[in-house]
């Protein structure tokens, strides 16, 4: 009897052992609210990342996708999108052949697919659709310096169900950034060509194409629905109910510098952009970060929020902070840091390689 007590108390033990373990396993990371950093990394070097962090945080990890799936992307990351239940990361490898569209699941960032060649050629920018579409802008196969765009590009139609591309919807060379304004997608264009088009995101056709200046680059609506698009050294801002073009102005008076890396202030009043030069006799790029209201007459380009060059610019929505990317150089990791509207810095937090865009969640 006094056998068998013992051998059920074992048992008992074991099993509440056993239990103990299982309850201390950790949960897995849910990946929810934070900033992803997407780090374009060196081109030839086929490092690109995407780090998170979240808002509180003092560190962030350096390669999610690494860390969650074993594997890196191996080539450069060109962009991010959400929708549904997925994340969906544009890599850019320096061969032909070897880009791709990786889907991950949203909280957990564990793979779901890989899309590659012939689907994918030079993926450049995503929208999402629906919880199950999105769209994928792609230059297609490019040709070689001076002239890359020897092809014409196009829009992947993405069905996240199937994980497959189930459409191309055809685009002049050079097919851009992407931005949705309801049921309707603009398309920039990267090769200088004058044509923005406009996609019915119902039909997955285009509906009309638009001139309003050469390169058109989409930044983002403002307060008022109007969309606002960069053209060489102009911003012009459209009225997509009527496809006019009610403001046309060119950012700065200094005929060295370029606008680049717009982003819009939380609601929609407003425009920051880094404002740059080559200069020959350092062998580096210098420039500042400026701001224009939307209801501004002209961008004198002229005072600085912040007197800093940045490889990536990005507007918190929840709390207003300005994001700058920082790249000391293309063999070390970069850096973030955060700004208040008034161009205070806070700090700054270490990340991958080459910082050049954000996502807010």
């Amino acid at each position: 009897m006094k056998k068998q007590f013992f051998k059920v108390l074992s048992v008992v033990l074991l099993v509440g052992s056993l239990n103990a373990c299982r309850e201390k396993e950790p949960e897995p990371e849910v990946y929810e609210l934070g900033v992803m950093v997407l780090n374009s990394g060196n081109f030839f070097d086929n490092n690109g990342s995407v780090s998170f962090f979240r808002r509180e945080d003092r560190g962030a990890i350096s390669d999610l996708f690494e860390k969650e799936n074993g594997r890196a992307f191996v080539g450069g990351v060109q962009g991010y999108g959400e929708t549904g239940e997925y994340s969906l990361i544009l890599v850019d490898n320096d061969k032909a052949g070897f880009d791709k569209v990786e889907i991950v699941n949203l909280g957990k960032w564990t793979s779901e697919a890989s899309l590659g060649a012939p689907d994918i050629e030079n993926p450049r920018s995503v929208v999402g659709i629906t919880p199950t579409k999105a769209y994928v802008a792609c230059w297609g196969s490019t040709g070689n310096f001076p002239n890359f765009f020897v092809n014409p590009g196009y829009v992947a139609v993405i069905d996240l169900i199937s994980k497959k591309v189930v459409k191309k919807i055809p685009a002049p060379a050079g097919a851009g950034k992407m931005v949705k304004l309801g049921n309707e997608v603009y398309l920039g264009n990267d090769s200088g060509a004058d044509a923005l088009l406009v996609i019915d995101a119902n039909t997955d056709t285009v509906k009309r194409t638009l001139k309003v200046g050469a390169g058109p680059l989409p930044i983002s609506p403002d307060a008022n629905g109007k969309l606002w698009l960069q053209t060489g050294l102009s911003v012009v801002r459209l009225n997509p109910r009527t496809d006019q073009v009610e403001t046309r102005m060119r950012v700065g008076n200094d005929s060295r510098k370029s606008p680049s890396l717009f982003a819009a202030r939380p609601d929609g009043r407003g425009f920051y952009y880094v404002y740059s030069y080559y200069d020959a006799v350092s062998n580096s790029t210098k420039g500042e970060t400026h701001y224009f209201d939307i209801d501004a007459s002209s961008i004198p380009g002229d005072k600085p929020v912040i007197n800093r060059l940045f490889t990536g610019l990005g507007v918190d929505p929840l709390q207003g902070l300005i994001y700058g990317g920082v790249t000391p150089s293309f063999k070390q990791a970069g850096y973030v840091v955060r700004y208040r509207p008034s161009g205070e810095k806070l700090d700054s937090i270490k990340v991958g390689i080459a910082p050049s865009g954000f996502f807010f969640k």
